[in-house]
């Protein structure tokens, strides 16, 4: 976890998320609210989580499914995904990496 309450910044996210073996780590928390830095390793694995989502795109661009709908990202993009849509970031590029923000009660806002 990042020890500022106010801030998170990518290269400390990036350096917390390099000693985690995991393509995700959690960097901050707060009420509902969880921010993670995610970056896949050429495919991405995720399923359907069970609370609503927004990613940001820190770097790369690629395409993303959701739900049977398939957009174009970029850097800087932001992206919304209901809670347990199906989705995933496709043909992305190697320096991919997203904030995914997770928010709200299990099953969604209604």
């Amino acid at each position: 976890m990042i020890k500022s309450d106010i801030k998170v910044g990518v290269k400390d996210a990036v350096e917390i998320l390099s000693y985690s073996n995991k393509e995700f780590a959690e960097l901050f928390r707060h009420k509902s609210l969880t921010i993670e830095l995610y970056k896949p390793d050429k495919i991405d694995r995720q399923q359907p989580h069970d609370r609503d989502e927004i990613y940001v795109v820190v770097s790369g661009k690629g395409m993303f499914f959701c739900d049977g709908l398939t957009v174009d990202f970029e850097k800087g993009d932001v992206i919304f995904v209901p809670a347990g849509a199906k989705h995933r970031f496709e043909n992305f590029s190697s320096d991919f990496m997203t904030w995914g923000f997770f928010y709200g009660p299990e099953g969604g806002e209604k």
